[in-house]
């Protein structure tokens, strides 16, 4: 490859690791597991808070989490892609995270967190994934659950983020 196609694929495979991290919060705040599953390869593994094991175990976690109707937000920065070689890479990306839900004692309660994926990203084909996470927790602050409905809280401030498939974003123009 000549230098320049060498700096081109580069930059390819940049997006394309930044489009996996921006899936995967997409997946997770949307309860859209077909995302979360395609941020991950299947033989991954995720050392997530208090789970620690195989993706799909991760993902079993999650499905339970969305069953309480939680409403989530993550947001990625600060992505620094360091290759290992043309197939790999280590990533770290900032993240901040405002979650609210019930707990197993069904008590609602509201978080922030900030922190870091430590991922090892691994090429297969043409596509790139998570082959290892490990969630690193710099901040967590119990936040003041809100009174009242979404609607109430809301207003006029429509439509609301929901979960996969109800969520305006998966509604394409005619």
């Amino acid at each position: 490859m000549t230098d320049l196609a060498t700096r081109v694929q580069e930059l390819m495979d940049r997006e394309a690791i930044r489009d996996c991290l921006y899936r995967y919060c997409r997946g997770i705040d949307r309860a859209d597991e077909a995302a979360l599953r395609a941020s991950y390869w299947p033989d991954a593994t995720d050392r997530h808070g208090p789970y620690s094991g195989p993706v799909e175990g991760f993902i079993d976690w999650a499905r339970k989490v969305w069953a309480t109707g939680p409403r989530n937000i993550h947001v990625v920065s600060n992505i620094l892609i360091e290759f290992t070689g043309p197939d790999g890479a280590q990533v770290e990306s900032y993240f901040t995270a405002h979650q609210r839900g019930a707990g197993a004692d069904s008590v609602v309660r509201q978080v922030m967190l900030i922190g870091r994926y430590c991922d090892r990203f691994e090429k297969r084909g043409a596509e790139w994934r998570v082959a290892e996470r490990v969630v690193v927790y710099d901040w967590a602050e119990d936040q003041p659950v809100p009174e009242g409905s979404e609607a109430e809280r809301f207003g006029a401030r429509q439509p609301i983020g929901g979960a996969y498939p109800d969520d305006p974003v998966y509604r394409k123009p005619a």
